[in-house]
């Protein structure tokens, strides 16, 4: 199998001249054979969430749903454990100019009921994700592709905006059953190594015949598929076994996956110290200190693409304007991210000094006004009093968070080190499910701040910045907007020369430093544990097991 590895920023992926990425021999399918480390038919458990969404690719954009979906589809990239690219379902991805892109198939795979993947697969799955009438969180991913839409229309009219595809993608074009091409509204420098996250899998036509039913019970194309139509029992659990007819770079060493999902972290710890989980990607506080030990060095504590913030939303009561920038800042410089991340986090966590992730390629920890973010009392309280000034505070400053997630002792820390800096009253609001937190946040009827955080879909720096700060970016979730930190993104993503692009990110990011749209807090890591008996457990890039290759004894 010849891989052509690309450099994590991404950047350099993109030149006038054609670049492909090589094609990926036959793997043939991982089930049927014991391994050396184990059984081929050993079902893997591991610790999961409720997805927020039906599993519709690009209507997924959380943690719990896209463990899944990354799962039971492939993609035309898959990433290896430390970011490099390789060809899944693409033979040849040649990009031939800065704006236009041909792909080739690889032929003969099949989705699990038996249809082939075709170019028409991708076509239809991206068209039908981008349209504004179906509103996808994802619709985003197809931003740079012909035929989209931004809109934003009159600025005092909020049902003015146009955002998405009316009708086809225009930049889709297939040229044969394997071939189709891609024609982008703008250069962007990182478009082909986006091609592995879950947006832009493929679908089967019967995903379009009842897209309800669907969402419930998808056929995909990956290494796993639904044990059953009844496989995700809601609230408990969703079963995969290894998909026979997969062929690709991510062969199943296992006979299935059956994703857990937990209530909180300290039962799945629990569990796994049972030997009733295998693996666990999310050690709880409460256990950092003796997880090493008590796992008997099955532990794991690496750095991971995966960054941790509160927001703000402008919407909330003085924090608009410049009443709202000042409070911002006051509460940044309020929390010592140092303590928290020493006394809480036991090392698993590093203060952040930027909104991207130190293991990506162009991330910089020198950025002009990045002291906002630096733990200083004194300063705080003097910001705090300048936006008493404008408008006298009143009320209590709360942080909603999701107790189903291990957050409240640092949620705890955080509004104490608020209250000790700016005598205030600041309270954790805990949230029983993610999903119930998520869908106030996509609601727009939070009342206070909230957490929030981003795994990265694909290995580079852009995939930090555009989706969560961009002007009608898809994981905005605080709706900001600023003009001035759009056109840098664009200059930095529509750039062919890496430095140069780095360049651009780094001045944007230095608009959000300004800004704070959202308060980094920490650089996380996977701080993560398998069970006695289990083998082959790697940790990838953006801090998910490498799940197809994990070995179990029966």
């Amino acid at each position: 199998m010849k891989r052509n590895k690309i450099a994590l920023s991404g950047v350099a992926l993109l030149g006038v001249s054609a670049l492909a990425l090589a094609g990926c021999a036959s793997n043939g399918g991982g089930t049927g054979n014991d391994t050396a480390d184990g059984s081929a038919d050993a079902i893997i458990t591991t610790n999961g969430s409720e997805p927020e969404n039906p599993l519709w690719p690009t209507m997924t954009n959380e943690v719990g749903g896209g463990k899944i979906l990354d799962a039971i589809f492939a993609g035309l990239i898959s990433y290896e454990a430390d970011g490099a690219v390789v060809n899944e379902v693409a033979e040849e991805i040649t990009v031939d100019s800065p704006t236009q892109l041909t792909v080739k198939l690889r032929e003969g795979l099949t989705f699990t009921d038996g249809e082939e993947v075709t170019a028409d697969n991708f076509i239809k799955a991206w068209n039908y994700g981008a349209q504004i009438d179906n509103g996808h969180y994802n619709a985003y991913f197809f931003e740079d592709i012909e035929g989209f839409i931004n809109d934003p229309g009159d600025p005092n009219d909020p049902d003015d905006d146009i955002y998405g595809a009316d009708g086809d993608l225009t930049g889709l074009e297939q040229i044969d059953d394997y071939t189709f091409t891609i024609t982008l509204n703008k250069p962007a420098s990182d478009f082909a190594q986006r091609l592995g996250y879950s947006a832009y899998y493929p679908l089967p036509d019967i995903a379009f015949e009842d897209p309800e039913a669907f969402g419930e019970s998808p056929v995909g194309n990956g290494p796993y598929m639904l044990a059953s139509e009844d496989a995700w029992e809601h609230e408990v659990r969703i079963e995969l076994v290894a998909n026979p007819e997969y062929d690709g770079p991510r062969a199943p060493q296992n006979g299935g996956l059956t994703i857990e999902f937990y209530a909180s972290q300290d039962a799945a710890y629990a569990d796994l110290l049972a030997g009733n989980l295998d693996v666990l990607d999310a050690i709880p506080d409460s256990s950092l200190e003796v997880a090493e030990q008590e796992l008997d060095g099955n532990f794991v504590n690496q750095p991971a693409a995966i960054f941790q913030s509160i927001t703000i939303p402008e919407y909330l009561p003085h924090f608009e304007g410049e009443e709202g920038t000042l409070r911002r800042q006051a509460i940044s410089m309020a929390i010592n991210r140092e303590e928290i991340a020493e006394v809480i986090f036991l090392g698993t966590r590093t203060p952040a000094s930027d909104f991207t992730s130190p293991v990506i390629d162009g991330w910089s920890d020198s950025l002009e006004g990045s002291e906002v973010l630096e733990y200083n009392p004194e300063r705080a309280a003097e910001l705090w009093a300048e936006a008493d000034a404008i408008s006298p505070w009143e009320g209590t400053f709360g942080i909603a968070y999701n107790a189903d997630g291990g957050h409240e002792a640092w949620v705890t820390a955080v509004v104490n080190s608020i209250n000790g800096a700016l005598g205030i009253d600041a309270e954790g609001m805990p949230y029983a499910t993610f999903a119930e937190l998520r869908g106030d946040v996509g609601a727009r009827s939070m009342t206070s701040a909230f957490r929030t955080g981003w795994q990265a879909d694909y290995p580079g720096l852009y995939n930090f910045l555009g989706p969560l700060y961009a002007t009608n970016a898809g994981s905005n979730d605080g709706d900001y907007s600023s003009a001035e930190f759009d056109g840098l993104l664009q200059q930095g993503i529509t750039s062919t020369d890496p430095d140069e692009a780095n360049g651009y990110f780094q001045q944007a990011q230095e608009v959000l430093l300004r800004d704070l749209p959202a308060l980094p807090l920490f650089y996380s890591n996977v701080a993560g544990g398998w069970a006695q008996g289990v083998d082959n457990v790697e940790f990838g890039w953006n801090s998910v097991p490498l799940y197809h290759d994990i070995t179990k004894a029966e």
